[in-house]
């Protein structure tokens, strides 16, 4: 028996213990954190003030990597051509010119930035080909801030709309596809939130830092290890995986051996998820940054629907990995022991299953998942150091219209509460629409406890 005030040491050495490996992996990051730049990309001819025209190369250095970039397209009856041979010119806020960039055969154009600050960018339509105009008549001026390392895109939107006005029938269609999308990333990132509640009965808090982790690790291999952002998903995702795996064994596993219960479990999981996300502020900044690979997509239009290939892949991507997913929990040996496990640790146990081994391979796992649902986030908006924890409220909204504790549960209320969450902006403002969330969080609460697919369990 522990005498009073040891239970927290014990807290603080296997907190310590736990976390050690995230901290080591994300502190040693902080050199090249503190001087990224904005992302690599394609060469493109820019012009000096002096009238020298270069390649990429002789861009106009700068010490953070501050920079602009786009691309332009003109937009006729749907069809998206890229405009080759547009200058823009970007000019500082007191008039002094810093340089102008030409967009390519791709249509697109970057320049470095000397800096930060307030920076105005005018597109010269004069070089702008035959027939094709700016959208908004005499919008041909942006006028933007720049923070340090910062790489932020222009718009200059050209041609005609195909249609002026948008019915809610082709929105609402518009609003479906990117609730698929949406639901099912929150449903790859839940399902190893659902799992350690099955399994351990522990309330994560701290898992959407795991979601950040992931991402922020596949952003540091793309942007200043430059990998490709496929093979750095790939390694994020591992290297998540093990620190997920390595966490439940410095933290997780010996408060359970010493009969922590859940209520002080969470207050820890709480007290992480704090921990690790100011240390993502502090180390990574407090602005979102993108990845150097697939920024900028044409998006491909179905009918009153648009969507880009990145998003056709994300959505492909997730229903292969969730389907993998169902038949790894239905056929394998480690799949029906974890379902033993979340069904009855005590006989799972007794019937000769380690228990802790399944616990560990189901953190190491959702942690892989969480991670690939953050790269997936990052790539569809951008990398920031809350990203996870904005997600963390949809994420317990779907498991627990799902069903607690049940894998295929969290699949559908996620993927559920996703679709919600889009659909709802056709109705409400966008600002509002996790209030949807919360909505539903609240009536199934009341309604149903045990979720769509859970079962009802009598109490005392």
């Amino acid at each position: 028996m522990l005498r009073p005030g040891a239970t927290t040491a014990v807290f603080m050495v296997a907190l310590a213990a736990g976390t050690s490996v995230l901290l080591a992996i994300v502190a040693t990051t902080a050199p090249a954190l503190a001087q990224a730049g904005g992302p690599s990309g394609g060469a493109t001819t820019t012009t000096a003030p002096g009238g020298q025209q270069g390649g990429a190369g002789e861009e106009p250095e700068s010490e953070g990597g501050e920079e602009v970039r786009g691309r332009l397209e003109d937009r006729v009856d749907g069809e998206l051509t890229p405009v080759e041979g547009v200058k823009v010119t970007v000019a500082t806020a007191t008039g002094e010119e810093v340089g102008t960039a030409v967009s390519d055969d791709e249509g697109e154009f970057r320049l470095a930035l000397p800096g930060p600050g307030q920076y105005v960018a005018t597109l010269d339509e004069s070089t702008l080909p035959k027939g094709v105009r700016l959208r908004t008549p005499g919008a041909n001026t942006r006028t933007f801030s720049i923070n340090v390392g910062q790489s932020r895109p222009l718009l200059f939107p050209l041609g005609i709309r195909a249609r002026q006005t948008t019915g809610d029938f082709d929105r609402g269609l518009q609003l479906l596809v990117e609730g698929v999308k949406f639901g099912l990333l929150i449903a790859m990132a839940a399902v190893g939130l659902s799992l350690i509640y099955g399994t351990t009965g522990l309330v994560n808090f701290a898992h959407g830092e795991i979601v950040t982790f992931g991402a922020m690790m596949a952003w540091i291999a793309n942007q200043l290890l430059d990998v490709q952002l496929i093979p750095a998903a790939l390694a994020a995702v591992v290297v998540t995986a093990i620190a997920a795996g390595l966490l439940d064994v410095g933290v997780w596993r010996p408060l359970r051996r010493r009969g922590t219960g859940l209520i002080a479990a969470m207050v820890v999981s709480i007290g992480l998820s704090f921990l690790l996300r100011h240390l993502f502020l502090y180390q990574f900044g407090g602005r979102t940054r993108p990845y150097g690979d697939y920024t900028l997509q044409r998006a491909t239009q179905l009918g009153p629907v648009e969507i880009a290939p990145k998003d056709i892949f994300s959505i492909a991507l997730s229903l292969i990995v969730l389907i993998g997913f169902g038949l790894l929990l239905q056929r394998t040996r480690w799949g029906k022991a974890t379902r033993a496990v979340a069904d009855n640790p005590e006989l799972a146990a007794s019937s000769g299953i380690d228990v802790d081994k399944v616990v560990r391979l189901v953190w190491t796992v959702g942690g892989g998942l969480a991670a690939l649902g953050g790269v997936l986030l990052g790539v569809a908006e951008q990398v920031g150091f809350q990203m996870g924890f904005q997600l963390l409220l949809l994420m317990f909204a779907g498991i627990t219209l799902g069903g607690l504790g049940t894998a295929y549960g969290a699949l559908l209320g996620c993927f559920v509460v996703g679709m919600l969450v889009q659909v709802s902006t056709l109705w409400i403002s966008s600002e509002l629409k996790t209030v949807g969330a919360l909505v539903v969080l609240i009536l199934i609460l009341l309604v149903r406890p045990q979720g769509i697919l859970g079962q009802a369990e009598r109490v005392g």
